[in-house]
């Protein structure tokens, strides 16, 4: 049987991670073999981190986007194939990624085509953002990052809406609509990670289809460079003591703490994960905009000890992002919890600088 390659886009905090997970159980638990490629700007990620927890195997490719580097996405498809024998590798770009299509989906179809399957791109829309983009507002986004997510609509095979629990039937039909006729070449589909509702159609058409990278879109490299470098980039691990805490409600006080910090500064947040580990317990939280859309995931317990790794992807100067996290967490801290940063970086995302791109549609016998 041949392994099938799955592109998971879609712009910071629309819930690409989450559907990893949930997805990934469920092929395990259909007797399948799972890989899992993440991939950031630079190492300590969340998702990494959490994915383990899925039953697949993970690995990551930091440093650079995937199609910046391109042999580590490769590498690392070829390692999970090769060494765990995987059926199903998903793979999930850096969520201010696009021009996907002609950097991976075609070079990929050309270079790998008769060894994998490779699955049409999906990219994920948060139902708030992407009304938004319709509406023709900005969420509080730099208008070059609304570029981005639109190029990322362009391009996609299926768009998918996710986080459909947060939504009315008839306002996910509506939209679902409205996204069709904005983007007909795409088929659009919608879905809960967390209910699972809609999430057996999606795996349906990315584990039976091949008609992959089937949309280049037309990129401004100008303009998308400097959609992602309006974004602070942070990404830390800490190592977290003292007298017995509830890291529940540590995580939960300092993704709060940050939400109202954020607001304060007037800077839009892209996403902000985190997850605390305290022996084999776990809670991941995540705040993708505003206070309400603050979630948390599994229970991290009471003890003395845990770690903690965070990521923050927020419209805010790196220096000025990295000062006011450090701040917020010596806050959380308060006299009870020492901390002890074990790996930090603050950055702004380089120029998109490409191993391939394609000015055409590859064609493969499987398509």
């Amino acid at each position: 049987m041949e392994t099938r390659i799955i592109l998971v886009g879609g712009f910071l905090g629309a819930g690409q991670t989450t559907l990893l997970f949930e997805a990934a159980k469920k092929l395990t638990a259909e007797g399948k073999r799972v890989g899992l490629i993440t991939n950031d700007q630079a190492p300590e990620l969340v998702d990494t981190t959490f994915l383990e927890y899925s039953g697949g195997a993970v690995r990551e490719v930091s440093g650079s986007c995937f199609c910046c580097n391109y042999k580590g996405f490769t590498d690392a498809i070829l390692y999970l194939a090769d060494n765990k024998q995987a059926d199903v590798i998903i793979a999930e770009p850096v969520g201010s990624c696009t021009d996907l299509s002609a950097t991976l989906m075609q070079p990929l179809k050309e270079h790998y085509g008769k060894d994998f399957v490779i699955s049409p791109l999906t990219v994920l829309a948060d139902p708030k953002r992407i009304s938004d983009v319709l509406d023709g507002k900005d969420s509080g986004l730099h208008p070059s990052a609304v570029y981005i997510i639109r190029k990322q609509f362009e391009e996609a095979d299926i768009i998918a809406i996710s986080k459909t629990d947060l939504l009315g039937r008839e306002e996910v039909e509506e939209l679902k609509m409205r996204i069709g006729s904005e983007w007909p070449n795409a088929t659009v589909l919608a879905m809960s990670s967390k209910t699972g509702e809609g999430m057996e159609d999606w795996l349906n058409e990315v584990t039976n289809r091949s008609d992959a990278g089937k949309n280049l879109a037309q990129v401004d490299y100008d303009i998308y460079a400097e959609g992602e470098a309006v974004l602070g980039w942070l990404n830390a691990t800490l190592e977290l003591k003292g007298n017995p805490a509830d890291w529940d409600g540590f995580a939960r006080n300092l993704l709060n703490a940050l939400d109202s910090k954020f607001d304060e500064l007037n800077s839009t947040v892209g996403h902000v994960k985190l997850i605390v580990e305290s022996g084999d317990n776990f809670v991941v939280g995540n705040l993708t905009g505003k206070r309400d859309t603050l979630g948390l995931r599994g229970s991290a317990g009471v003890s003395g000890e845990a770690t903690m790794t965070i990521n923050a992807r927020v419209q805010l100067e790196p220096e000025k992002l990295e000062k006011t996290v450090l701040e917020e967490i010596a806050k959380a801290c308060g006299k009870d919890i020492d901390s002890k940063i074990l790996a930090l970086k603050c950055l702004s995302p380089g120029r998109p600088n490409p191993t391939h791109r394609y000015d055409h549609i590859v064609s493969t016998d499987k398509s």
